[in-house]
């Protein structure tokens, strides 16, 4: 039977039927697993982030744009603007992951998840306020 308030307790199916636990130790193995899971989802934000404001301050080599109205300038996929496209799509479906895992409602998976989010942002994420200064700087000069 499926959960639809927040328990406690160690019986937990996550994500996939074959996911269950029923022991302490496959519940803490299981806890440990989304709390780094959700620390890694940090570290793919922090390099999509790294990669978007190197594209962003390394445009291509493109000749100016031709002023015609009705035409739109073709523009070239950069490798840094593919890397930053892929790794919002991988950092999408964890990101959706791991709202399924807390939807499990056990209190344990949410606060292994939220404290993962938390620890990942310190240790990933601290720093980006730093790369979006840098990158408005840039812009206004």
């Amino acid at each position: 039977m499926m959960h639809m308030t927040l328990y406690w307790g160690i019986k937990v199916t996550l994500l996939f039927d074959c996911w269950k636990t029923d022991s302490w130790f496959s519940y803490l193995l299981s806890l440990l697993a989304c709390f780094l899971f959700s620390a890694f989802y940090q570290y793919l934000e922090d390099r999509r982030i790294r990669f978007k404001a190197i594209a962003v301050s390394n445009p291509s080599q493109q000749p100016p744009p031709v002023n015609a109205p009705l035409l739109t300038p073709k523009r070239r996929a950069s490798s840094a603007k593919f890397a930053t496209a892929l790794l919002f799509g991988i950092n999408a479906a964890i990101g959706y992951l791991l709202m399924l895992a807390i939807m499990s409602f056990n209190g344990g998976v949410f606060l292994a998840i939220v404290l993962g989010l938390t620890v990942g942002y310190v240790l990933f994420r601290s720093g980006d306020e730093e790369v979006v200064v840098v990158e408005n700087t840039c812009a206004c000069a």
